[in-house]
């Protein structure tokens, strides 16, 4: 494949993830500019990353120098974006959520429609460990996946795995749930570890979902983003077998019990001299996921992030679609839901949206 160009709306946090990968990857991918509405921010970001900064939208879009946009903005304002990128027949790449609130979501939906070239970068699919368990999950070896726990990602994060474990696509759910909370030494953050030892309270959201027949455990708590002793957790249970982090069990027939672990291999340790980077995942002698960026030195995150730009970039030439927005509006629905759930502590029932109707 041609080297990606894209257009990078934003110069936040997040939006340095997108310009990491760029320069990691030159040969690959290529910010071809960047739109940002504070001129001083953005001349400090032109001399940073080398890379041309406007504060005018108007001509960014107008010199469409790149194959697509990626849109980095707070969701308050990411509506509004989607829809003037829209209009101009720009792809974008979004953020994830792409609204706020179900009335955003609705609005985004009604002015864009199906037929918008919209993807959304929930990266949590293509991180290596989730993406090694998903080709598991799908791949038949479990049987059919009736119930899944998952302690990986807040909100629509986790929703998102959990539709993609289950294989569930746009089926109403019953939801119910609660959060409580215990102490914890703090950790540290995006800024890095805290100056001194404190004690905070650490909220943790519990929710048991139900799609028909098949069922799933949200669990988590944002200290398990950055805190080293609050860890993620998966398991993933068919008929046939289960995973459970890193182990995998399945029948290979009825009486035939077969164990193995999925181990993640990195180049680059033990005296290596391969350098530092992300191999894959083997489930026993199978690469179960295989680092399309490697010998990029990437973080999971990084690599995540990458995927997405990589599968843009084929949609974008006619390529499938890969996160959709109507995929990425259901998630941020079922997560606004569960959170209605813990606020009543009420069973909430999820109806049938327009995304769900109105497919391509």
């Amino acid at each position: 494949m041609d080297k990606i160009r894209f257009g990078l709306i934003g110069g936040g946090w997040r939006a340095e993830f997108y310009l990491r990968i760029a320069r990691a990857l030159p040969e690959r991918f290529e910010v071809s500019e960047i739109y940002m509405r504070d001129e001083a921010k953005g001349r400090e970001a032109a001399q940073i990353w080398g890379v041309p900064v406007t504060s005018r939208l108007e001509a960014f879009l107008e010199r469409r120098n790149f194959d697509f946009a990626v849109l980095s903005l707070p969701r308050a304002v990411t509506p509004d974006f989607l829809i003037r990128l829209s209009e101009a027949g720009i792809p974008v790449l979004t953020e994830t959520p792409p609204a706020a609130d179900l009335d955003g979501l609705h609005r985004l939906y009604e002015a864009v429609g199906p037929a918008a070239q919209i993807q959304v970068a929930e990266q949590f699919l293509f991180q290596p460990m989730h993406a090694a368990r998903l080709a598991i999950a799908r791949s038949g070896l479990l049987g059919e996946v009736s119930h899944v726990q998952v302690s990986a990602g807040h909100g629509y994060h986790g929703i998102s795995l959990i539709r993609q474990l289950l294989g569930v696509g746009f089926e109403e759910a019953e939801i119910r749930g609660e959060q409580i909370t215990s102490p914890l030494v703090q950790g540290p953050g995006r800024g890095g570890w805290p100056e001194e030892e404190r004690i905070v309270s650490s909220a943790q959201t519990i929710a048991l979902l139900r799609f028909g027949e098949r069922t799933a455990l949200f669990d988590f708590t944002y200290d398990q983003y950055f805190s080293p002793i609050r860890r993620h957790r998966v398991l993933v249970r068919g008929d046939r077998g289960e995973m459970e982090g890193t182990e995998l069990r399945y029948l290979r027939d009825y009486r035939t019990p077969v164990e193995l672990q999925l181990r993640r291999v990195d180049a680059g340790q033990d005296g290596s001299l391969l350098g530092y980077y992300h191999e894959g995942v083997l489930a026993g002698p199978d690469w179960v996921y295989e680092n399309p960026f490697r010998p990029g030195r990437l973080s999971d995150e990084e690599i995540a992030i990458a995927t997405s730009l990589g599968q843009m970039g084929r949609y974008v030439q006619g390529g499938p679609s890969f996160y959709s927005l109507a995929e990425a509006a259901q998630d941020q629905y079922l997560s606004l839901m569960l959170e209605e759930a813990v606020r009543s502590g009420q069973t909430v029932r999820t109806e049938r949206q327009p995304w769900a109707t109105r497919q391509p």
